[in-house]
Protein backbone atom coordinates (compact mmCIF):
# COMPACT_ATOMS: atom_id res chain seq x y z
CA UNK A 1 0.00 0.00 0.00
CA UNK A 2 2.85 2.36 0.87
CA UNK A 3 4.76 1.79 -2.40
CA UNK A 4 1.57 1.89 -4.43
CA UNK A 5 0.84 5.35 -3.01
CA UNK A 6 4.41 6.46 -3.83
CA UNK A 7 4.12 5.22 -7.40
CA UNK A 8 0.79 6.94 -7.94
CA UNK A 9 2.11 10.21 -6.50
CA UNK A 10 5.28 9.93 -8.67
CA UNK A 11 3.27 9.39 -11.84
CA UNK A 12 0.82 12.20 -11.12
CA UNK A 13 3.54 14.69 -10.18
CA UNK A 14 5.61 13.80 -13.26
CA UNK A 15 2.64 14.38 -15.55
CA UNK A 16 1.87 17.72 -13.88
CA UNK A 17 5.52 18.84 -14.13
CA UNK A 18 5.74 17.83 -17.80
CA UNK A 19 2.41 19.47 -18.59
CA UNK A 20 3.61 22.80 -17.16
CA UNK A 21 7.38 22.69 -17.79
CA UNK A 22 7.31 21.85 -21.52
CA UNK A 23 4.97 24.71 -22.57
CA UNK A 24 6.81 27.07 -20.22
CA UNK A 25 10.15 26.10 -21.80
CA UNK A 26 8.75 26.77 -25.27
CA UNK A 27 7.44 30.13 -24.14
CA UNK A 28 10.89 31.04 -22.74
CA UNK A 29 12.52 30.16 -26.08
CA UNK A 30 10.01 32.23 -28.04
CA UNK A 31 10.49 35.16 -25.69
CA UNK A 32 14.26 35.03 -26.20
CA UNK A 33 13.79 34.91 -30.00
CA UNK A 34 11.33 37.81 -29.96
CA UNK A 35 13.72 39.82 -27.80
CA UNK A 36 16.60 39.28 -30.24
CA UNK A 37 14.59 40.22 -33.35
CA UNK A 38 13.00 43.21 -31.60
CA UNK A 39 16.52 44.58 -31.08
CA UNK A 40 17.34 43.99 -34.75
CA UNK A 41 14.17 45.83 -35.82
CA UNK A 42 15.19 48.83 -33.71
CA UNK A 43 18.59 48.88 -35.40
CA UNK A 44 16.99 48.70 -38.85
CA UNK A 45 14.54 51.49 -37.99
CA UNK A 46 17.47 53.77 -37.10
CA UNK A 47 18.68 53.68 -40.74
CA UNK A 48 15.30 54.16 -42.41
CA UNK A 49 15.14 58.00 -42.07
CA UNK A 50 18.53 58.40 -43.78
CA UNK A 51 17.48 56.18 -46.69
CA UNK A 52 14.42 58.30 -47.32
CA UNK A 53 16.69 61.37 -47.72
CA UNK A 54 19.80 60.14 -49.56
CA UNK A 55 21.21 57.13 -51.31
CA UNK A 56 24.81 58.35 -51.32
CA UNK A 57 27.16 55.49 -50.44
CA UNK A 58 29.51 57.53 -48.22
CA UNK A 59 26.70 59.09 -46.26
CA UNK A 60 24.95 55.75 -45.81
CA UNK A 61 28.16 54.11 -44.59
CA UNK A 62 28.51 56.82 -41.96
CA UNK A 63 24.86 56.32 -40.95
CA UNK A 64 25.37 52.57 -40.63
CA UNK A 65 28.52 53.12 -38.59
CA UNK A 66 26.79 55.63 -36.29
CA UNK A 67 23.91 53.16 -35.70
CA UNK A 68 26.39 50.95 -33.84
CA UNK A 69 25.47 47.81 -35.75
CA UNK A 70 28.94 47.44 -37.23
CA UNK A 71 29.36 44.41 -39.39
CA UNK A 72 25.91 43.10 -38.45
CA UNK A 73 24.06 45.56 -40.72
CA UNK A 74 23.90 45.79 -44.50
CA UNK A 75 21.87 48.06 -46.82
CA UNK A 76 20.76 46.80 -50.25
CA UNK A 77 19.87 49.59 -52.73
CA UNK A 78 18.14 48.69 -56.01
CA UNK A 79 19.48 49.85 -59.44
CA UNK A 80 18.00 52.94 -61.03
CA UNK A 81 18.64 54.91 -64.24
CA UNK A 82 21.83 56.55 -63.02
CA UNK A 83 23.56 53.70 -61.11
CA UNK A 84 23.67 49.97 -60.56
CA UNK A 85 22.43 48.06 -57.50
CA UNK A 86 24.46 48.88 -54.38
CA UNK A 87 25.20 46.80 -51.26
CA UNK A 88 26.58 48.57 -48.22
CA UNK A 89 27.97 46.40 -45.36
CA UNK A 90 28.50 42.68 -45.07
CA UNK A 91 25.87 40.78 -46.96
CA UNK A 92 24.64 37.42 -45.66
CA UNK A 93 21.09 37.00 -47.03
CA UNK A 94 20.52 35.37 -50.43
CA UNK A 95 19.35 37.38 -53.46
CA UNK A 96 16.03 35.54 -53.62
CA UNK A 97 15.22 36.51 -50.00
CA UNK A 98 16.04 40.16 -50.68
CA UNK A 99 13.97 40.20 -53.89
CA UNK A 100 11.05 38.55 -52.08
CA UNK A 101 11.06 41.31 -49.44
CA UNK A 102 11.11 44.01 -52.14
CA UNK A 103 8.24 42.32 -53.96
CA UNK A 104 6.07 41.73 -50.89
CA UNK A 105 6.93 45.00 -49.13
CA UNK A 106 7.04 43.52 -45.62
CA UNK A 107 9.79 42.44 -43.24
CA UNK A 108 10.88 38.86 -42.99
CA UNK A 109 13.62 36.69 -41.55
CA UNK A 110 15.93 34.34 -43.39
CA UNK A 111 18.21 31.64 -42.06
CA UNK A 112 21.85 32.32 -42.74
CA UNK A 113 25.12 30.78 -41.64
CA UNK A 114 25.51 31.15 -37.87
CA UNK A 115 22.11 32.71 -37.24
CA UNK A 116 19.33 34.67 -38.87
CA UNK A 117 18.99 37.79 -41.03
CA UNK A 118 16.22 40.32 -40.47
CA UNK A 119 15.24 41.91 -43.78
CA UNK A 120 13.40 45.23 -43.39
CA UNK A 121 12.02 47.05 -46.54
CA UNK A 122 12.40 50.86 -46.69
CA UNK A 123 10.76 53.10 -49.32
CA UNK A 124 13.16 55.51 -51.05
CA UNK A 125 12.34 58.97 -52.35
CA UNK A 126 12.44 57.65 -55.93
CA UNK A 127 9.70 55.18 -55.14
CA UNK A 128 11.89 52.09 -55.22
CA UNK A 129 12.40 49.75 -52.26
CA UNK A 130 15.66 49.39 -50.36
CA UNK A 131 16.24 46.49 -47.95
CA UNK A 132 18.01 46.86 -44.62
CA UNK A 133 19.59 43.60 -43.43
CA UNK A 134 20.44 43.06 -39.75
CA UNK A 135 22.31 39.89 -38.74
CA UNK A 136 21.09 38.17 -35.58
CA UNK A 137 23.52 35.48 -34.29
CA UNK A 138 22.18 32.16 -33.01
CA UNK A 139 23.62 32.93 -29.57
CA UNK A 140 21.33 35.96 -29.22
CA UNK A 141 18.25 33.99 -30.28
CA UNK A 142 18.93 31.36 -27.59
CA UNK A 143 20.38 33.71 -24.99
CA UNK A 144 19.20 32.57 -21.47
CA UNK A 145 17.11 29.71 -22.84
CA UNK A 146 19.47 27.01 -21.60
CA UNK A 147 19.63 28.52 -18.13
CA UNK A 148 15.85 28.87 -17.97
CA UNK A 149 15.39 25.28 -19.07
CA UNK A 150 17.89 24.09 -16.47
CA UNK A 151 16.03 26.00 -13.76
CA UNK A 152 12.71 24.51 -14.89
CA UNK A 153 14.21 21.02 -14.92
CA UNK A 154 15.63 21.51 -11.43
CA UNK A 155 12.32 22.82 -10.10
CA UNK A 156 10.50 19.90 -11.72
CA UNK A 157 12.89 17.35 -10.24
CA UNK A 158 12.61 19.02 -6.84
CA UNK A 159 8.82 18.86 -7.04
CA UNK A 160 8.94 15.20 -8.01
CA UNK A 161 11.39 14.37 -5.21
CA UNK A 162 9.34 16.36 -2.71
CA UNK A 163 6.11 14.67 -3.75
CA UNK A 164 7.73 11.25 -3.45
CA UNK A 165 9.01 12.09 0.04
CA UNK A 166 5.59 13.42 1.10
CA UNK A 167 3.86 10.37 -0.38
CA UNK A 168 6.27 8.09 1.47
CA UNK A 169 5.53 9.84 4.78
CA UNK A 170 1.83 9.73 4.11
CA UNK A 171 2.12 6.07 3.20
CA UNK A 172 3.94 5.33 6.44
CA UNK A 173 1.32 7.31 8.37
CA UNK A 174 -1.43 5.26 6.77
CA UNK A 175 0.28 1.86 6.65
CA UNK A 176 1.59 1.83 10.23
CA UNK A 177 -1.85 2.17 11.91
CA UNK A 178 -3.30 -0.33 9.44
CA UNK A 179 -0.49 -2.80 10.23
CA UNK A 180 -1.04 -2.31 13.97
CA UNK A 181 -4.76 -2.89 13.48
CA UNK A 182 -4.02 -6.16 11.67
CA UNK A 183 -1.56 -7.25 14.37
CA UNK A 184 -4.08 -6.40 17.08
CA UNK A 185 -6.77 -8.42 15.32
CA UNK A 186 -4.39 -11.42 15.06
CA UNK A 187 -3.46 -11.14 18.75
CA UNK A 188 -7.10 -10.92 19.79
CA UNK A 189 -7.89 -13.91 17.60
CA UNK A 190 -5.08 -15.86 19.29
CA UNK A 191 -6.68 -15.23 22.68
CA UNK A 192 -4.54 -12.29 23.85
CA UNK A 193 -7.43 -10.35 25.35
CA UNK A 194 -5.19 -7.45 26.36
CA UNK A 195 -4.42 -6.56 22.71
CA UNK A 196 -5.28 -2.93 21.94
CA UNK A 197 -4.51 -0.62 19.02
CA UNK A 198 -3.19 2.97 19.35
CA UNK A 199 -5.88 5.39 18.23
CA UNK A 200 -3.78 7.38 15.77
CA UNK A 201 -3.37 7.98 12.04
CA UNK A 202 -5.92 9.20 9.47
CA UNK A 203 -9.48 9.75 10.59
CA UNK A 204 -10.79 6.52 9.07
CA UNK A 205 -8.06 4.36 10.62
CA UNK A 206 -8.41 6.18 13.95
CA UNK A 207 -12.14 5.44 13.98
CA UNK A 208 -11.36 1.83 13.06
CA UNK A 209 -8.92 1.63 15.99
CA UNK A 210 -11.53 3.10 18.35
CA UNK A 211 -14.08 0.56 17.13
CA UNK A 212 -11.56 -2.28 17.51
CA UNK A 213 -10.64 -1.28 21.06
CA UNK A 214 -14.30 -0.95 21.97
CA UNK A 215 -14.99 -4.38 20.49
CA UNK A 216 -12.04 -5.88 22.41
CA UNK A 217 -13.29 -4.32 25.65
CA UNK A 218 -16.74 -5.73 25.02
CA UNK A 219 -15.30 -9.17 24.29
CA UNK A 220 -13.32 -9.09 27.54
CA UNK A 221 -16.34 -7.85 29.45
CA UNK A 222 -18.61 -10.48 27.92
CA UNK A 223 -16.18 -13.27 28.78
CA UNK A 224 -15.74 -11.92 32.30
CA UNK A 225 -19.49 -11.53 32.75
CA UNK A 226 -19.99 -15.08 31.51
CA UNK A 227 -17.52 -16.45 34.06
CA UNK A 228 -18.95 -14.25 36.79
CA UNK A 229 -22.46 -15.34 35.93
CA UNK A 230 -21.40 -18.97 36.15
CA UNK A 231 -19.80 -18.30 39.54
CA UNK A 232 -22.79 -16.31 40.77
CA UNK A 233 -25.31 -18.91 39.65
CA UNK A 234 -23.20 -21.65 41.16
CA UNK A 235 -22.99 -19.78 44.43
CA UNK A 236 -26.74 -19.33 44.49
CA UNK A 237 -26.94 -23.13 44.57
CA UNK A 238 -25.45 -22.85 48.06
CA UNK A 239 -28.85 -21.93 49.51
CA UNK A 240 -30.67 -25.14 48.46
CA UNK A 241 -27.48 -27.11 49.14
CA UNK A 242 -27.43 -25.79 52.70
CA UNK A 243 -31.03 -26.91 53.14
CA UNK A 244 -30.23 -30.33 51.68
CA UNK A 245 -27.17 -30.71 53.90
CA UNK A 246 -29.12 -29.82 57.03
CA UNK A 247 -32.00 -32.09 56.09
CA UNK A 248 -29.55 -34.86 55.29
CA UNK A 249 -27.96 -34.43 58.70
CA UNK A 250 -31.35 -35.04 60.33
CA UNK A 251 -31.97 -38.32 58.48
CA UNK A 252 -30.19 -40.33 61.14
CA UNK A 253 -28.23 -43.50 60.47
CA UNK A 254 -28.59 -45.96 57.63
CA UNK A 255 -27.12 -46.64 54.17
CA UNK A 256 -29.61 -44.33 52.37
CA UNK A 257 -28.97 -41.46 54.75
CA UNK A 258 -25.20 -41.90 54.43
CA UNK A 259 -25.44 -42.00 50.62
CA UNK A 260 -27.53 -38.82 50.69
CA UNK A 261 -25.00 -37.01 52.89
CA UNK A 262 -22.14 -38.21 50.68
CA UNK A 263 -23.92 -37.02 47.54
CA UNK A 264 -24.64 -33.61 49.07
CA UNK A 265 -21.00 -33.25 50.15
CA UNK A 266 -19.80 -34.20 46.68
CA UNK A 267 -22.24 -31.76 45.12
CA UNK A 268 -20.91 -28.99 47.38
CA UNK A 269 -17.35 -29.78 46.31
CA UNK A 270 -18.32 -29.66 42.63
CA UNK A 271 -20.06 -26.31 43.11
CA UNK A 272 -16.96 -24.97 44.88
CA UNK A 273 -14.80 -26.14 41.97
CA UNK A 274 -17.06 -24.40 39.46
CA UNK A 275 -16.98 -21.18 41.49
CA UNK A 276 -13.18 -21.17 41.83
CA UNK A 277 -12.71 -21.85 38.13
CA UNK A 278 -15.15 -19.16 37.06
CA UNK A 279 -13.69 -16.55 39.40
CA UNK A 280 -10.34 -16.53 37.58
CA UNK A 281 -11.58 -13.68 35.38
CA UNK A 282 -13.89 -11.85 37.75
CA UNK A 283 -15.36 -8.62 36.31
CA UNK A 284 -16.18 -5.49 38.22
CA UNK A 285 -19.82 -4.89 38.97
CA UNK A 286 -21.12 -1.83 37.12
CA UNK A 287 -22.94 0.83 39.09
CA UNK A 288 -26.67 0.81 38.84
CA UNK A 289 -28.06 3.08 36.16
CA UNK A 290 -30.38 6.04 36.70
CA UNK A 291 -33.75 4.95 38.00
CA UNK A 292 -32.55 1.45 38.91
CA UNK A 293 -33.10 0.18 42.43
CA UNK A 294 -35.37 -1.72 44.76
CA UNK A 295 -36.98 -1.63 48.19
CA UNK A 296 -34.43 -3.10 50.61
CA UNK A 297 -37.04 -3.50 53.35
CA UNK A 298 -39.30 -5.59 51.13
CA UNK A 299 -36.36 -7.73 49.97
CA UNK A 300 -35.27 -8.37 53.57
CA UNK A 301 -38.80 -9.34 54.60
CA UNK A 302 -39.13 -11.74 51.68
CA UNK A 303 -35.77 -13.46 52.34
CA UNK A 304 -36.41 -13.71 56.08
CA UNK A 305 -39.68 -15.49 55.34
CA UNK A 306 -37.71 -18.00 53.29
CA UNK A 307 -34.96 -18.57 55.87
CA UNK A 308 -37.31 -18.53 58.86
CA UNK A 309 -38.63 -21.99 58.00
CA UNK A 310 -35.14 -23.44 58.11
CA UNK A 311 -34.41 -21.47 61.29
CA UNK A 312 -37.41 -23.04 63.02
CA UNK A 313 -36.25 -26.51 61.97
CA UNK A 314 -32.85 -25.88 63.59
CA UNK A 315 -34.23 -24.16 66.64
CA UNK A 316 -32.73 -20.77 65.87
CA UNK A 317 -34.27 -17.58 67.19
CA UNK A 318 -34.19 -14.67 64.85
CA UNK A 319 -35.13 -11.03 64.72
CA UNK A 320 -35.62 -8.49 61.92
CA UNK A 321 -35.93 -4.72 62.43
CA UNK A 322 -36.17 -1.57 60.34
CA UNK A 323 -38.35 -3.09 57.59
CA UNK A 324 -41.63 -1.46 58.53
CA UNK A 325 -41.32 1.25 55.87
CA UNK A 326 -39.88 1.35 52.29
CA UNK A 327 -36.11 1.82 52.04
CA UNK A 328 -34.89 2.47 48.49
CA UNK A 329 -31.34 1.60 47.43
CA UNK A 330 -29.82 1.88 43.91
CA UNK A 331 -29.28 -1.85 43.27
CA UNK A 332 -31.30 -4.45 41.41
CA UNK A 333 -33.68 -6.64 43.41
CA UNK A 334 -32.07 -9.86 42.16
CA UNK A 335 -28.58 -8.68 43.18
CA UNK A 336 -29.74 -7.68 46.65
CA UNK A 337 -31.50 -11.03 47.08
CA UNK A 338 -28.30 -12.86 46.12
CA UNK A 339 -26.30 -10.80 48.63
CA UNK A 340 -28.79 -11.47 51.44
CA UNK A 341 -28.83 -15.19 50.69
CA UNK A 342 -25.03 -15.22 50.77
CA UNK A 343 -24.93 -13.57 54.20
CA UNK A 344 -27.72 -15.65 55.74
CA UNK A 345 -26.37 -18.82 54.16
CA UNK A 346 -23.01 -18.17 55.86
CA UNK A 347 -24.83 -17.91 59.21
CA UNK A 348 -26.51 -21.30 58.77
CA UNK A 349 -23.38 -22.91 57.39
CA UNK A 350 -20.74 -21.65 59.82
CA UNK A 351 -22.67 -21.52 63.13
CA UNK A 352 -24.06 -24.43 65.18
CA UNK A 353 -27.75 -25.26 65.15
CA UNK A 354 -29.74 -23.22 67.61
CA UNK A 355 -27.57 -20.10 67.14
CA UNK A 356 -29.63 -16.90 67.10
CA UNK A 357 -29.24 -14.30 64.37
CA UNK A 358 -30.73 -10.92 63.43
CA UNK A 359 -31.07 -8.64 60.43
CA UNK A 360 -31.39 -4.87 60.94
CA UNK A 361 -32.04 -2.23 58.28
CA UNK A 362 -31.55 1.45 58.95
CA UNK A 363 -32.14 4.33 56.55
CA UNK A 364 -29.87 7.33 57.17
CA UNK A 365 -29.61 10.67 55.39
CA UNK A 366 -27.58 9.43 52.41
CA UNK A 367 -26.93 5.74 53.17
CA UNK A 368 -28.72 2.52 54.00
CA UNK A 369 -27.05 0.05 56.34
CA UNK A 370 -27.93 -3.65 56.54
CA UNK A 371 -26.55 -5.50 59.56
CA UNK A 372 -26.49 -9.31 59.68
CA UNK A 373 -25.38 -10.51 63.11
CA UNK A 374 -25.32 -13.83 64.91
CA UNK A 375 -24.55 -15.30 68.33
CA UNK A 376 -22.07 -17.83 66.99
CA UNK A 377 -18.39 -18.32 67.79
CA UNK A 378 -17.43 -15.28 65.68
CA UNK A 379 -14.72 -14.85 63.07
CA UNK A 380 -11.22 -15.02 64.58
CA UNK A 381 -9.58 -13.14 61.67
CA UNK A 382 -11.95 -10.63 59.99
CA UNK A 383 -9.17 -9.35 57.72
CA UNK A 384 -8.60 -12.83 56.29
CA UNK A 385 -12.33 -13.19 55.74
CA UNK A 386 -12.41 -9.88 53.84
CA UNK A 387 -9.39 -11.03 51.82
CA UNK A 388 -11.36 -14.09 50.75
CA UNK A 389 -14.16 -11.70 49.88
CA UNK A 390 -11.77 -9.96 47.49
CA UNK A 391 -11.06 -13.07 45.53
CA UNK A 392 -8.37 -14.96 47.52
CA UNK A 393 -10.48 -17.98 48.33
CA UNK A 394 -8.84 -20.70 50.43
CA UNK A 395 -9.53 -24.37 50.93
CA UNK A 396 -13.09 -24.87 52.06
CA UNK A 397 -14.22 -21.39 51.02
CA UNK A 398 -14.56 -19.82 47.60
CA UNK A 399 -14.91 -16.34 49.08
CA UNK A 400 -17.59 -15.53 46.53
CA UNK A 401 -20.31 -14.93 49.11
CA UNK A 402 -18.60 -11.90 50.62
CA UNK A 403 -17.37 -10.91 47.17
CA UNK A 404 -20.96 -10.67 45.87
CA UNK A 405 -21.90 -8.50 48.84
CA UNK A 406 -18.77 -6.34 48.60
CA UNK A 407 -19.12 -5.67 44.86
CA UNK A 408 -22.78 -4.82 45.27
CA UNK A 409 -22.05 -2.34 48.07
CA UNK A 410 -19.07 -0.75 46.29
CA UNK A 411 -21.11 -0.30 43.13
CA UNK A 412 -23.11 2.33 45.03
CA UNK A 413 -20.09 3.88 46.76
CA UNK A 414 -20.57 1.89 49.96
CA UNK A 415 -18.51 -0.80 51.67
CA UNK A 416 -18.58 -3.97 53.79
CA UNK A 417 -17.08 -4.38 57.26
CA UNK A 418 -16.81 -7.34 59.63
CA UNK A 419 -16.85 -6.89 63.38
CA UNK A 420 -18.16 -8.19 66.65
CA UNK A 421 -21.88 -8.52 67.26
CA UNK A 422 -23.84 -7.47 70.35
CA UNK A 423 -25.24 -11.01 70.23
CA UNK A 424 -21.75 -12.28 70.92
CA UNK A 425 -20.81 -13.53 67.45
CA UNK A 426 -20.10 -11.95 64.08
CA UNK A 427 -21.61 -8.78 62.64
CA UNK A 428 -21.37 -7.95 58.94
CA UNK A 429 -22.22 -4.34 58.15
CA UNK A 430 -23.15 -3.56 54.55
CA UNK A 431 -23.48 0.11 53.66
CA UNK A 432 -25.24 1.23 50.46
CA UNK A 433 -25.08 4.84 49.28
CA UNK A 434 -28.66 6.00 48.69
CA UNK A 435 -27.69 8.30 45.79
CA UNK A 436 -25.58 5.64 44.08
CA UNK A 437 -22.82 8.09 43.15
CA UNK A 438 -20.09 5.49 42.99
CA UNK A 439 -16.90 5.96 45.02
CA UNK A 440 -17.15 8.02 48.14
CA UNK A 441 -16.62 11.72 47.85
CA UNK A 442 -13.35 13.30 48.87
CA UNK A 443 -12.53 16.27 50.99
CA UNK A 444 -15.14 17.86 53.23
CA UNK A 445 -18.14 16.07 51.71
CA UNK A 446 -16.45 12.66 51.97
CA UNK A 447 -15.47 13.27 55.59
CA UNK A 448 -19.00 14.39 56.42
CA UNK A 449 -20.40 11.21 54.92
CA UNK A 450 -18.01 9.05 56.92
CA UNK A 451 -18.95 10.86 60.15
CA UNK A 452 -22.65 10.29 59.43
CA UNK A 453 -21.93 6.61 58.71
CA UNK A 454 -20.10 6.20 62.03
CA UNK A 455 -22.96 7.94 63.81
CA UNK A 456 -25.39 5.60 62.07
CA UNK A 457 -23.47 2.54 63.24
CA UNK A 458 -23.33 3.78 66.84
CA UNK A 459 -27.10 4.42 66.72
CA UNK A 460 -27.56 0.80 65.58
CA UNK A 461 -25.48 -0.53 68.38
CA UNK A 462 -27.35 1.46 71.02
CA UNK A 463 -30.77 0.52 69.63
CA UNK A 464 -29.91 -3.19 69.47
CA UNK A 465 -28.51 -3.24 72.99
CA UNK A 466 -31.78 -2.00 74.47
CA UNK A 467 -34.06 -4.64 76.09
Amino acid sequence: MRWALVKVCLAVTTMVVVAFAVPLGLVVREMARDRAFAGAEREAAAVAPALSITTDRDKLERVVASAGAGSRMAVHLPADGTRAALDIGGRRAADRDIQAVRRLGRASTAAVAGGFALLQPVALGSGSIAVVEVYVPESEVTNGVGTAWAVLAGVGLALIAGSVAVADRLGVRMVRPARRLVEGAHELGEGKLGARVPEEGPTELRLAAVAFNSMADQVVQLLANERELAADLSHRLRTPLTVLRLNAASLGAGPAAEQTRTAVAQLEREVDTIIRTAREAKPQTAPAGPGAGCDAAEAVRERMEFWSALAEDEGRTWRVAGVDRPVRIPVARADLTAALDALLGNVFRHTPQGTAFAVDVHHGEDAVIVLVSDAGPGIPDPEAAMARGRGSGTTGSTGLGLDIVRRLAESTGGDVRIGGSVLGGTEIRVRFQSDGRGPRGRGHRGAARRRRARKLVSTFNRSRSLP
